[in-house]
């Protein structure tokens, strides 16, 4: 039952410590629009999509006027497309993404994620054509987002599509350089990718998805930062336990949020995803977390630590507060979206080393990090493969969203505005990785993999 001082603290959570829920997310099943013919393909994309979203963004609002919560985004994740595009015998793809494009604008959410594909072991047909067509299909739409799962645990890392993706994210730096080369923005490459997960630009719906499901994405480093300044001294147990305590919290609001979000759209409730996923607002910085555990800057000795720490505890606290966790769940470290991260690394302190020592304890991985955009694709391809091989070898998703930004070098800015934020252009090593990325092939799965 819940009682006044429950009500009140939520109440100042919301309005005091960025409470919010990032996103309700809407995953469709577009595993009956393939056709021979993409425009006939396009088109019953775009009528499933408009007609299973339609009431989302005014649910979305409507939750958000009676309980008095922030729901940032809405948001739309579907089938990966090179799945859906499969029996089309055009190979034009873009046609497919502007119609997700289109659709998304029809109902109203922010993005759409799903143009999509799953390599990790080899690619078929359909995948080459729409890895292909990535940098036109975000340069000539708005909400699309796109994402390729390059390795798994289980079947190693397919170093040919990894090849491949780091001449797709020069390309798109250059076709979108007028925007600072925003479309990289929009686009992830995956380890381990979840089939659940809310967060942009990595969503999609996977195969074994139902039909359709409503996932939440919820997100509080603001209110975690407040209870670890209230706690003040103490051990790292207790503070384990404080931090275990208010994820707890800031999960179960997702979870009255997502079973009602179900509820009036009449699909299923899908998962919770307790990541905690920082925006540039002042106060909702997991950098600032970690330097409220103790730390004088994020970045400097000790980071690792305070993080895995943090991501173990918010895990503890979520899982016990919602009946289906699922997506990336934890913490996040998108530099440009972490106020606290683009100081720490305009300072130097906080490095492209040490960002990925941090993503070996937290969820998903190098994030929204721009580069000079002279760094060439084999430079890009190697970045892709350290991050990926820290997923494959821990058995836990990873991932690479960086923005080599055309035309910008180091000391240089880049600013995209709203929950994107800004960031520096930040160093990295020049030395030539190209012989070892053009050898190709597949790194073998590392031997716990084997587990039958």
């Amino acid at each position: 039952m819940l009682n006044t001082f429950d009500i009140l603290e939520t109440i100042k959570m919301i309005s005091e410590e960025h409470l919010d829920i990032r996103t309700i997310t809407m995953g469709i099943s577009l595993a009956d629009c393939a056709s021979e013919d993409i425009s006939r393909c396009g088109q019953k994309l775009y009528d499933k999509i408009t007609r299973k979203a339609e009431h989302l963004v005014e649910v979305g609002e409507s939750i958000e006027r009676e309980y008095g919560i922030p729901i940032i985004n809405k948001r739309i994740s579907v089938t990966p497309i090179s799945i859906v595009a499969a029996a089309c015998q055009q190979d034009n793809y873009e046609l497919l993404a502007q119609a997700m494009d289109k659709a998304a604008e029809a109902v109203g959410v922010n993005f759409i994620g799903g143009y999509s594909a799953l390599v990790h072991k080899g690619m078929t047909e359909s995948d080459r054509r729409l890895i292909a067509s990535i940098p036109n299909a975000l340069s000539s739409t708005k909400r699309v987002c796109s994402s390729v799962n390059v390795a798994t645990t289980r079947s190693g890392i397919n170093m040919d599509a990894i090849k491949l993706m780091g001449k797709v994210i020069t390309d798109t730096a250059y076709i979108t350089r007028e925007e600072d080369s925003f479309g990289c923005a929009k686009l992830v490459v995956f380890s381990n990718v979840p089939e659940d997960n809310p967060f942009m630009a990595g969503a999609f719906h996977g195969v074994g998805e139902a039909e359709c499901a409503v996932n939440v994405g919820v997100s509080g480093p603001g209110v975690v930062r407040a209870a670890i300044a209230r706690f003040g001294d103490g051990n790292l147990t207790e503070l384990a336990d404080t931090i275990k305590k208010t994820a707890f919290k800031i999960t179960r609001m997702g979870q009255l949020v997502a079973l009602e979000a179900s509820k009036r759209l009449g699909v299923e409730f899908g998962i919770v995803d307790l990541s905690l996923a920082p925006t540039p607002a002042v106060g909702d910085s997991v950098a600032r977390i970690l330097e409220q555990m103790g730390l004088e800057t994020c970045g400097c000795h000790g980071t690792t630590a305070c993080l895995a720490m943090l991501n173990d505890a918010v895990k503890k606290g979520g899982v016990m507060a919602s009946s289906h966790v699922g997506g990336l769940s934890g913490a996040f470290i998108p530099v440009s979206e972490d106020m606290g991260m683009v100081e720490a690394a305009a300072k130097g302190t906080l490095t492209l080393d040490k960002l990925e020592a941090m993503t070996a304890v937290c969820s998903v991985g190098l994030d929204m990090i721009a580069i000079p955009g002279d760094v060439s694709p084999e430079i890009i391809s190697a970045i892709i493969a350290d991050e990926i091989s820290i997923g494959v070898i821990n058995n836990k998703t990873t991932a690479v969203r960086v923005i080599p930004v055309y035309g910008k070098d180091v000391g240089q800015s880049i600013s995209f505005g709203g929950l994107w934020g800004e960031a520096p252009i930040m160093p990295v090593h020049r030395e030539s990785p190209a012989v070892f990325v053009n050898r190709g092939g597949r790194i073998p799965a590392p031997i716990h993999s084997q587990k039958n």
